[in-house]
């Protein structure tokens, strides 16, 4: 397969932060490539280097000679006094030859797909995630050899990233896509670049598969400093014995004490995301709301809206670009009043509201200025904590603190707003597309603050994994009217595919047979009563066979050949215990049936 670009030793700096360090890198024709990474760590400029846009400080970026490049940035350029479709035609220069009535076409017909009824519209009139959809239809219209999006699904709602995610699994050519959409990354791509570090590690799997060799790694990595901690501290206390010694001591030993230094030295460090519960005090009544219409510019976007509100409450509230969930979420914060209806808030209520859009800081407010305008201490199930241990924890170390917030990436200001928002101690969380561009590691480290958080959340989203994650009540705003589903994102999939579906005809009720499960359903089999009399003892060797394994890692960490056939050992014991642990259950619930058909009888 040819090759569309290749990156030798490529180093590219911003103030003294090195994005790339000396990376080597070949992307082939055809390639599906998903970039992922903490915010800040370089993805957006990888993807402006593979677009022409940026040039390395040092090495090489090579690209195939005649390679058409289709780029769309997080925050796209477009003409303001241009028409939806004029935006969209112009986005990309016509490709020599081409034919500009089937590719206006294309592109119409791309923007009715996205939702633009009048594409005659000025885009001077369209929000942010509006003008993101003409920009992507500009990119998709045409067809090229290289397609980089960055951040793609982005401001848009459910059903367009549904579609954009079928289209780009349909596509030919090659494909590199900068997201945290862990659907989409599990489905569209073959191979995985992590960025950080000044590096981008390859990863020939899918997401899933990038998930396990990268836990892997970092275990690898993780008991190898273990072991070379240990051991450094042997060989210091060796070091250390007197004088008199010190003159017959081994040259290799001590060479080999100062190697472990210079590692133990250069290993990265532990760096950890770590959001810390602060919420206050909630009492008995929260926020409720009865026969609320929300509308804007006199225009009604839901009615007859009514709910009570409970402590622990997962609502996620979905719906169509437009239909108005940012302006329900801000008349419930009191920030626009009901066209009617009546909103009753509780005296103990204290509201967190992550808005869809940072409020802007002064260019020179330093980072750590930004966090104690909020609060300078905070207390936490761990004790007190001050503005900058909390700014710690959100990784922003004390050396960075002193930065100017203009310095810091779209993620990293997301991540400071979300720090300043939980500085307050809210009880309630208003969020309002609260994953947008935060990195895949902060994502998983929010979802498990929400999940534990001790209050109510209110979340609008378009992430699917976060729905299914976080939400157990969903609400999506169907013709002005608040229609309600119990569960995620995927029960909500589930309810509307039932209710769409042809009815079939009813089969008449069969009359019960008799069968010769019922004669066994309330006594054990042979088997079943050997495995019942066997499987605690089962459990209990399978339980100390992975714990035997795990020392065993740890003590051979430093060969590899060892401690890939003890992860294949660990892992087959893991799945047999697995299935130990369900027969258990089974064999459980069967004889709870067998003892109360006894006792009725």
């Amino acid at each position: 397969m040819a090759c569309a670009y290749t990156l030798h030793q490529v180093c590219l700096h911003y103030s003294e932060k090195p994005l790339l360090d000396h990376v080597d890198l070949t992307i082939s024709d055809g390639d599906r490539i998903g970039v992922v990474g903490r915010n800040g760590a370089g993805k957006s400029t990888l993807l402006r280097l593979l677009a022409g846009l940026e040039t390395p400080d040092n090495g090489s970026v090579a690209i195939r000679r005649n390679l058409s490049v289709a780029y769309l940035p997080q925050t796209p350029l477009l003409h303001m006094e241009d028409t939806v479709t004029q935006a969209a035609l112009s986005y990309l220069p016509a490709r020599p030859g081409e034919d500009r009535e089937a590719a206006a076409y294309e592109a119409q017909t791309i923007l009715t797909q996205l939702g633009f009824t009048r594409l005659d519209q000025p885009v001077r009139e369209l929000s942010g995630g509006q003008q993101m959809r003409v920009a992507l239809a500009g990119v998709l219209c045409r067809e090229s050899d290289v397609l980089l999006l960055d951040e793609p699904t982005n401001h848009i709602d459910l059903d367009m990233a549904q579609w954009l995610e079928d289209r780009l699994l349909a596509r030919k050519g090659t494909l590199i896509v900068v997201t945290h959409d862990r659907y989409l990354l599990e489905r569209g791509f073959n191979r995985i670049f992590h960025v950080g570090g000044g590096q981008v590690d390859c990863y020939q799997t899918t997401y899933a598969g990038y998930l396990e060799e990268r836990a892997q790694r970092e275990e690898m990595e993780a008991a190898t400093l273990r072991k070379n901690k240990s051991l450094y501290r042997k060989e210091l206390a060796w070091i250390q014995r007197g004088a008199q010694a010190r003159s017959t001591k081994a040259k290799g030993r001590i060479q080999r004490f100062d190697a472990l230094t210079d590692a133990i030295r250069g290993a990265p460090p532990e760096e950890a995301l770590a959001m810390k519960s602060v919420a206050s005090r909630l009492g008995k009544k929260i926020l409720s709301w009865e026969g609320l219409n929300v509308a804007i510019d006199g225009k009604t976007l839901v009615e007859d809206f009514s709910y009570t509100l409970l402590r622990d409450d997962r609502l996620g509230i979905i719906g169509g670009n437009g239909a108005g969930k940012t302006t329900l979420l801000r008349t419930l914060m009191g920030e626009l009043p009901p066209e009617s209806g009546v909103i009753d808030r509780g005296e103990t209520v204290r509201i967190g509201y992550f808005a869809q859009h940072c409020p802007p800081l002064p260019p020179d407010t330093r980072i750590i200025d930004a966090v104690r305008d909020v609060a300078v201490k905070v207390y936490t199930p761990d004790g007190e904590l001050s503005a900058s241990q909390m700014a710690e924890t959100f990784l922003f170390p004390s050396a960075m603190q002193y930065q100017k917030v203009s310095s810091l990436s779209g993620g990293e200001m997301r991540r400071l707003y979300l720090l300043r928002i939980l500085m307050t101690a809210p009880n309630v969380l208003i969020l309002d597309e609260p994953t947008n561009d935060l990195d895949l590691e902060t994502l998983n480290v929010m979802e498990d603050y929400l999940e534990a958080f001790q209050g109510a959340i209110i979340a609008v989203s378009h992430d699917r994994f976060f729905l299914d994650r976080i939400t157990s009540h969903l609400f999506a705003i169907e013709n002005r009217r608040m229609a309600s589903y119990i569960g995620g994102y995927q029960s909500y999939l589930d309810a509307k595919a039932q209710f769409e579906a042809p009815a079939l005809p009813k089969a008449p009720p069969k009359a019960p047979q008799p069968t010769r499960q019922n004669a066994y359903e309330y006594r054990f089999t042979f088997k079943e009563q050997r495995d019942f009399d066997t499987i605690d003892q089962t459990i209990a060797e399978l339980e100390g066979r992975l714990e035997a394994l795990a020392g065993d890692l740890e003590a051979n960490a430093a060969d590899y050949a060892a401690v890939t056939r003890l992860m294949a050992e660990q892992q087959e014991v893991q799945q047999q215990l697995d299935e130990a642990m369900e027969r258990w259950m089974y064999l459980q619930d069967k004889y709870e049936k067998i003892q109360a058909r006894e006792g009725k009888a």
